[in-house]
């Protein structure tokens, strides 16, 4: 179904089960604003799935179904398939961090009668779309005796938001005339968190007050914020987005939408030939690094612990295992936006409406940084997917020389594997609130589906 728009001639079924399929995606979205509490979320669904974690298996054998969790911000699900693991795999990688604002080590100060929080951007952002907005914070705080306490603040009604100030227009002459790169200063970020002085206090009186707060409600001090990771995102739930309520509007879709459809797609998969897996990582939108990114070795610890317990225990099991494997990066796509055609190639650029995405190449300029997936492979997807009736598309990030991106493919590809990006096109991507169309959220679950099945 190459290049049709979904909507069309569709059943009265079909469009309810698009419908029914993101209400589940908007509220997995509006609870799932870190990639903490992405993990979390994903373990519950699965549980409800009858996933256990590897260490409650003994032996494993086709039928059952096990994941693993590392340092809570990433997770890996296998459904163990009839053929042996080292006979290869069918795999599903999507990365569930988002850009955003961090809090630093030392972040609170004080200053002209305002309690602040001092923030470094993560990932690529444009720094002016985060002033003026309704914003929370969610995170952990780590203490020394071990404990660890969870900051979530600005997400329920009763709970009051975060901001970031701007100049009022009529003294912004001077900061208009900047870029928009620049106009706003990533050291400027900084969160307002509080302005009435704490009573008996003569120097930083409402700094000192702000810190009262903490102790009462999270039994943290000042100290205690150096070993805190505390994530500051867009407040509020995942939306229908159209007068036609055909769109979702949300934070993080990029990339949680290809990691929801993901997982749910291996949730409901029976049985498989070939084991299917679901990995969802951290730190994609840095460079895939750190011990819960692409690049670590975790992925390839945890096949080498399902070959142990299967009786494949040599290094050549597991050098086959991944040689052998099949993977879709699922990862987003840039949607063609009306208001902004003279960046993309429309006979090469996503759709919306339209299903998932496959990207041949990602990379820059010189498809720098790519991983150049393999004709053949384009061609084995094709077949499945036709023959499943799921629709489908092709896309480039932008015109030759307007930009490019990356994402986890060509990590995974050095393992000599067969991959290729497959996503859902986004509008708005990167901003607080991007954009997604029912329609290509569901037919990315059901080209999923169609793959690992």
């Amino acid at each position: 179904m190459y290049q049709k728009n979904v909507w069309e001639g569709i059943s009265a079924q079909k469009k309810q089960a698009i419908f029914d399929f993101n209400e589940g995606y908007k509220s997995f979205l509006s609870a799932a604003k870190t990639e903490r509490l992405a993990v979390r979320e994903a373990e519950k669904l699965a549980r409800a799935a009858g996933y256990k974690r590897f260490d409650e298996y003994k032996t494993l054998k086709a039928g059952d179904k096990v994941y693993f969790i590392n340092r809570e911000k990433n997770i890996i699900l296998y459904l163990i398939g009839k053929k042996p693991v080292s006979e290869g795999m069918n795999i599903l990688g999507a990365h569930i961090d988002s850009p955003r604002l961090d809090l630093k080590q030392n972040p609170l100060y004080e200053s002209k009668g305002l309690a602040l929080m001092d923030t470094h951007y993560y990932g690529g952002v444009k720094k002016y779309q985060y002033v003026t907005l309704p914003l929370a914070l969610h995170g952990v705080i780590c203490k020394k005796d071990g404990t660890k306490v969870e900051v979530s603040v600005g997400e329920k009604d009763d709970e009051p938001v975060l901001g970031i100030g701007d100049l009022l227009p009529h003294l912004a002459q001077e900061q208009m005339k900047g870029n928009a790169a620049t106009f706003i200063e990533g050291e400027k970020l900084d969160v307002t968190v509080g302005s009435i002085p704490l009573d008996g206090e003569e120097k930083d009186a409402v700094k000192a007050n702000v810190l009262k707060i903490l102790e009462e409600k999270y039994g943290a001090c000042e100290e205690d914020l150096m070993s805190a990771e505390i994530e500051v995102v867009p407040a509020g739930k995942a939306r229908d987005y159209g007068l036609d309520r055909s769109m979702v509007m949300s934070y993080g879709q990029d990339d949680r939408v290809c990691a929801y459809t993901s997982l749910i797609a291996l949730l409901d998969t029976p049985t498989p030939e070939y084991t299917a897996c679901c990995e969802l990582v951290d730190k994609e939108e840095i460079g895939s690094v750190g011990a819960t990114g692409a690049q670590s070795v975790f992925f390839e610890n945890t096949v080498a612990e399902l070959l142990n317990k299967m009786g494949e225990t040599n290094y050549i099991a597991l050098k086959r295992a991944m040689e052998n494997s099949k993977m879709l990066s699922s990862d987003v796509s840039a949607a063609l936006d009306p208001l902004y055609t003279s960046v993309s190639d429309e006979n090469n650029c996503a759709k919306i409406n339209y299903g998932v995405v496959f990207n041949k190449y990602t990379g820059s300029r010189g498809k720098s940084g790519a991983n150049d997936a393999m004709p053949e492979f384009i061609a084995y997807l094709r077949k499945i997917l036709d023959d499943d009736g799921v629709y489908f598309q092709t896309g480039e990030l932008g015109k030759v020389d307007a930009g490019g991106g990356g994402t986890i493919a060509y990590i995974l590809a050095k393992y000599n594997m067969l991959v290729i990006d497959a996503g859902v096109p986004v509008l708005n991507m990167h901003a607080p609130w991007e954009v997604t169309a029912k329609a290509d959220v569901y037919e990315a679950y059901l080209c999923y589906k169609s793959f690992i099945k």
